[in-house]
């Protein structure tokens, strides 16, 4: 079944979609925080449906830094972002 056809998927993203950005793999119910200042959990994922959306509706505290280390000025003179959270360096892994 292709994401687009998930009913429940729909469901989610309709009823979350101004707190989470939903998606899922055949085995995991994944959600990323649209408010990247948030001071919970800013990434709920479960396998089960059920405790997935328990946690949507009342995610952890956010656990660690407040600011995302891709939005530093180390991150920033170093990486292109090349897309939504997808960031893209022209150098080679050092071996």
């Amino acid at each position: 079944m292709r994401p687009d056809d998930d009913p429940m998927l729909r469901l989610l993203r309709n009823w979350y979609a101004d707190r989470w950005t939903i998606r899922r793999t055949p085995h995991l119910w994944i959600a990323v925080a649209t408010d990247p200042d948030t001071d919970r959990a800013p990434t709920v994922m479960h396998e089960d449906v059920e405790k997935f959306v328990r946690e949507l509706e009342n995610p952890p505290a956010r656990v660690g830094r407040r600011i995302s280390l891709l939005s530093t000025s180390w991150a920033a003179g170093r990486l292109e972002q090349v897309g939504d959270g997808a960031y893209w360096e022209d150098t080679p892994p050092m071996v």
